[in-house]
């Protein structure tokens, strides 16, 4: 008797079947920033393109939301894993390569130098609760 051939059906949307690998806390992520990305971001980056602006609250909004430095323990911040900040990532990608960039950049660029190399000083001025956290001040 010949052993089954049958293949699992190919996934486009998860190739490599990674989301069986998550945790129950990753999904949780993953599915909140999509609800987000879905219900509020989408529609928003729409309009900022038709009026050829960069909507400036959403960035405040990802800060109120934990999106900004969400792997940093501590000062505030979600101190989530790194898969967890990709999965964030790639939901806000989906919608829009611009805002996935300036959150990457306010997150890896900004936060994580001073958290990382920073003084104690510049960590309690710069890092809790603090306006690069919540989005209020945006590093160029």
């Amino acid at each position: 008797m010949a052993a089954s051939t049958q293949r699992a059906p190919f996934a486009w949307e998860d190739p490599l079947l990674l989301q069986d690998r998550l945790t129950d806390d990753e999904r949780l992520v993953q599915q909140s920033a999509h609800e987000y990305c879905q219900e509020r971001l989408l529609p928003r980056v729409l309009m900022a393109n038709r009026e050829e602006r960069f909507d400036r609250e959403i960035i405040s909004e990802m800060g109120e939301l934990g999106f900004l430095g969400c792997t940093i323990e501590g000062y505030g911040c979600a101190g989530l894993s790194h898969v967890a900040y990709g999965l964030v990532a790639r939901e806000v990608e989906r919608v829009d390569s611009g805002y996935r960039s300036a959150m990457s950049v306010q997150s890896s660029l900004v936060m994580h130098p001073i958290w990382a190399y920073g003084s104690d000083a510049q960590k309690d001025k710069y890092l809790p609760s603090s306006p690069a956290a919540n989005g209020w001040a945006v590093s160029a």
